[in-house]
């Protein structure tokens, strides 16, 4: 067999949409992306949204409306691909990486707390595998050091506390406390990418929670500002008869979605319930066949909450990085392609630059070296599914065999 990782579901009806876009004669930014945007918000049980070009691009111009930059401090979790802690080094402000719990995907809530300074105006926690951080006792964290807050500007001024922007390019679909992935965080970035659940091929999107203080259609105008180059009208808007003049407000940005892009996430998300349960049902034949004391796994779901299950990690357990690697190499000799997720920031030489060590990370170091991501994606048969818990549980015996007479 020859089973990959995480290809795109992409189905006739995502190729009439398609198809539908290009005869319109409307390709950027136009009446799909608007729809999808709506759509995005109706789903996430909001009132507005905004689609970008990643969610990378959503995370950065999130900092830029916040007005977060220079001698600010935006803390996350060591444990995360870099676009999450690559968008603060953008807007200017310092990287603060916490380690994670024990034996846990999730930053460890008391080393947050101990990281706050009068400084930190963000904290960016990440929704790992489509599970959502303890969101609960992230707000307790930033209410109990309001005091603290030293807001620059009048946006910071109407939080009054620290802003929770939540990394969810992983948990879109996710739910806490019966409340979507979403509607939670003050804001929340999700990523369309070709490998995610929902997909755009490339894209992104950002949803708001409704806060007094804040007027959403001005946030709206601000995100449309920062992502078409401070442009005051869209292409959209400048086919109205006798407008086509415009301002430039800014010397901003070029991260739009297009209308391309937004077809493509119009049909996914019509299908994307049977996604999630399709998703639910694979995750739970691998938690039952992969139910041994030697394994450890993310928990996808529980009594208050429910994940999108983007990514199936599991932990060899007592293993090393180089008998992880091997199982590795032995799956992919299978015809089976895996993954880990993450390799902690700290080990990459652009924040070792910056003077991070993984030596202060130990907790994301244990987690990263025997962990492998198995594929999970709605086009896998149970046929494929056997295979590659088989070809999994052969590899560890393989593997287990070549150790035991090399030490001999």
């Amino acid at each position: 067999m020859n089973i990959p990782f995480s290809p795109p579901d992409i189905s006739n009806e995502e190729i009439k949409e398609v198809i539908d876009t290009l005869k319109s004669g409307w390709l950027t930014t136009g009446p799909k992306t608007k729809l999808f945007e709506k759509k995005i918000a109706e789903y996430c049980n909001t009132t507005s949204a905004v689609c970008l070009g990643s969610a990378t691009a959503a995370m950065e111009l999130t900092l830029r409306l916040l007005g977060v930059g220079r001698g600010d401090e935006v803390i996350t979790t060591a444990y995360t691909y870099t676009a999450t802690a690559s968008v603060i080094k953008h807007v200017g402000a310092n990287i603060v990486l916490v380690d994670t719990k024990k034996d846990s995907f999730e930053m460890d809530y008391e080393k947050l707390e101990k990281a706050i300074t009068k400084n930190t105006k963000v904290i960016l926690p990440v929704d790992l595998g489509g599970v959502m951080c303890d969101y609960d006792t992230i707000f307790k964290i930033v209410n109990n050091y309001s005091d603290l807050f030293t807001p620059d500007n009048e946006i910071q001024q109407s939080f009054g506390r620290i802003v929770v922007l939540a990394d969810a390019a992983h948990s879109f679909g996710a739910t806490q406390n019966y409340k979507r992935s979403g509607e939670v965080a003050d804001f929340t970035c999700f990523s369309f990418h070709a490998v995610k659940n929902l997909t755009t091929g490339e894209g992104g999107a950002v949803t708001w929670k409704d806060t007094p203080a804040l007027d959403n259609e001005e946030v709206y105008h601000q995100y449309m500002l920062l992502s078409l180059h401070g442009q005051s009208k869209d292409a959209l808007s400048k086919t109205k008869i006798g407008s086509w003049e415009y301002d430039i407000l800014s010397p901003s940005y070029k991260c739009n979605m297009t209308d391309i892009a937004a077809s493509l996430g119009l049909s996914q998300l019509r299908r994307y319930s049977n996604a999630l349960n399709i998703r639910k049902e694979i995750i739970g034949f691998y938690d039952h066949e992969l139910s041994f004391e030697k394994f450890e796994r993310l928990e996808h779901f529980g009594r208050d909450y429910s994940s999108s299950g983007h990514l199936y990690l599991l932990r060899l357990k007592n293993k090393s990085e180089e008998y992880r690697n091997n199982i590795i190499k032995r799956m992919a000799e299978k015809g089976i392609s895996t993954n880990v997720h993450y390799k902690p920031l700290p080990m990459h030489t652009a924040y070792k630059q910056m003077g991070f060590d993984i030596k202060h990370y130990k907790n994301s170091y244990n987690l990263y070296k025997n962990e492998i991501s198995l594929p999970l994606h709605t086009s896998l048969t149970e046929s494929q599914l056997c295979y590659i818990v088989e070809s999994l549980l052969t590899s560890i015996k393989e593997e287990d065999s070549a150790k035991l007479i090399n030490s001999q």
